[in-house]
């Protein structure tokens, strides 16, 4: 190999030396942690506040038995007639309220895992 090209093969390798050197005190510089934050939150000023938020929180609504009742017993009267209108479907006939019941149970389902739900 004559000299020149060894020359610039042993810059090139200096250069990239310095390169990941600059690179990796970029990265260290960008990664600290700035030592003036505090290391939590500050107390709010009201305490009152929060601890109305929490006990709010913690307490559930009042939850009405006979309505509950009501949809599920709806719900379960709705589900009694989809086997026969998902034999009409698979015969290719769709009964104009087989859609809406479905809705109406995909409702009534979620107003009740609300109401019972956490």
């Amino acid at each position: 190999m004559p000299a020149n090209q060894e020359w610039s093969m042993k810059q090139v390798g200096g250069t990239m030396g310095i390169c990941i050197i600059m690179l990796a005190a970029v990265s260290a510089v960008g990664q600290a942690v700035k030592r003036d934050a505090p290391p939590y939150p500050p107390e709010p000023a009201d305490k009152s506040i929060t601890s109305d938020q929490q006990q709010r929180s913690g307490m559930r609504p009042h939850v009405d038995k006979l309505q509950i009742q009501r949809e599920a017993r709806e719900i379960s009267e709705l589900a009694e007639t989809l086997p026969t209108d998902i034999d009409h479907v698979n015969q290719g006939i769709l009964p104009k309220d087989v859609i809406d019941k479905l809705k109406k149970i995909e409702k009534l389902a979620k107003h009740l895992r609300a109401e019972i739900g956490p």
